[in-house]
């Protein structure tokens, strides 16, 4: 088997030609690949998260990550205080608010109205 792959090699030991941009084109596609369907997604969803974040008020409804369903109380900079229940309020961060936890709430209450 090793024979048929140095019989295939240039004799002079200098490899065809192109191949170099070959390689640097293959490369350049797996990074382009990478980008459109890693990072660029990854970075889209980071920015959507932050806009929500900061676009919470008093009297929206979120969940948490950990799946807590609360009524925001009041929003501080980096802290909300939210109510659970009549009379039972949490002070959380706002880090643990699910972005999509909460949508996937919102859709199923309009579903069932």
């Amino acid at each position: 088997m090793y024979n048929a792959v140095l019989l295939m090699a240039d004799p002079n030991g200098q490899s065809s030609d192109g191949s170099g941009f070959t390689t640097i084109g293959f490369f350049l596609l797996f990074f382009v690949i990478l980008y459109f369907f890693m990072i660029r997604p990854q970075t889209k969803k980071a920015k959507d998260q932050k806009n929500f974040l900061g676009e919470l008020k008093a009297g929206d409804k979120i969940v948490t990550i950990g799946g807590v369903h609360a009524r925001i109380a009041k929003v501080e900079d980096e802290t909300l205080l939210v109510e659970v229940d009549n009379n039972v309020k949490l002070r959380i961060e706002k880090s643990v608010i699910s972005l999509d936890y909460t949508r996937a709430a919102q859709n199923r209450k309009s579903q069932q109205s």
